[in-house]
Parts: C-alpha cells; sequence; structure tokens
C-alpha cells in the first residue's frame, strides 16, 4: 500500500495525524506531492515507518536546507519532478503548479498512475489507463478538509480525512 499526501503547508498537527495512519496501515512508500514548506517539518515526518518521496512545491521557500533536513531523515528528494516505479507501476509526482502538463502526462500513457497536487482539492480521474491522483490538502487550510490518500495498486485508490 502507498500513501499519498500534499499540501502539508507546516501543519504538524495535520502531518502527525497523517503519519499515524499510515504508520497504522503499515504503508511501504509515502509520496507528498508538493508544499511542505518548512525544514523543521522534518521532526514530524522522521516518525514515518515507510519510504517517503517528496517533489518541491510553488510555496517551498528554503529548498537547500529542506532537502538536507529531510536527507538527514532518509526521505528522498525528487526535486520538482519525481519518475518512480514502485510495486510494478510507474508513477509521475509532481506538485502540479501548470494544468496542461498534468493532463498530457496523464494522457501519454507513459504512467500508470500521476500523483500531484497544488489545488487542495481530493479527487481521483481516469484518463485512458492513467490513474490521476490528488490527495487534496493535507493542511486543511483552504478547504476545512485535512486529506491524504491510500493507494492499493491492485485495488484503488481512498481518500481518507484526518
Amino acid at each position: 500500500m502507498i500513501g499519498i499526501m500534499s499540501d502539508s503547508h507546516d501543519n504538524m498537527d495535520a502531518i502527525r495525524a497523517a503519519v499515524e495512519l499510515f504508520n497504522k496501515k503499515k504503508v511501504k512508500t509515502v509520496l507528498h506531492a508538493g508544499d511542505i514548506i518548512s525544514p523543521f517539518t522534518a521532526s514530524a515526518f522522521s516518525k514515518l515507518e515507510a519510504d517517503l518521496y517528496y517533489v518541491f512545491g510553488n510555496n517551498d521557500g528554503d529548498r537547500l536546507l529542506l532537502k538536507q533536513k529531510f536527507d538527514e531523515i532518509g526521505a528522498e528528494c525528487c526535486g520538482d519532478f519525481g519518475d518512480l516505479e514502485i510495486d510494478g507501476k510507474r508513477i509521475a509526482l509532481i506538485h502540479g503548479i501548470y494544468e496542461p502538463p498534468v493532463i498530457a502526462m496523464a494522457e501519454s500513457g507513459d504512467f500508470d498512475m500521476v500523483v500531484r497536487g497544488h489545488t487542495h482539492h481530493a479527487g481521483v480521474t481516469k484518463i485512458n489507463d492513467t490513474l490521476l491522483i490528488n490527495p487534496g490538502e493535507t493542511a486543511g487550510v483552504l478547504t476545512g478538509k485535512r486529506t491524504v490518500a491510500l493507494l492499493d495498486p491492485e485495488l484503488g485508490v481512498e481518500i481518507v480525512e484526518i
């Protein structure tokens, strides 16, 4: 199982709740689709009992220190774009500031899944044979809902409020 989150925006309580859920569900991998924001959040992510891959979002300021602190906890920085293979599935990981490239990736057929954030709105769409997954916002600052996603590559995606 894969945990998916985005737009945590320094909300330590929400990050802790997401980490607790992912640990309880025994996810093996967590994908963060950007806007972690501050390097100090690494302390909350350090409790994660899964591999963590992340991309930068448009609000991530000090990228060098963010990468350094997350390197210290064993997380893998994918820069602005992650091209990952997990459980035999090819996954694009992107924050998704601009809609046309996100849609083009999904339409390309090069990926089984495209994981994105930025909009703060949770949703799962199928474009041709590719799942386009937005876990919503972990922080809950715009929609009032703190959400993440759980992905079972065989069973599908569940959006979970934390």
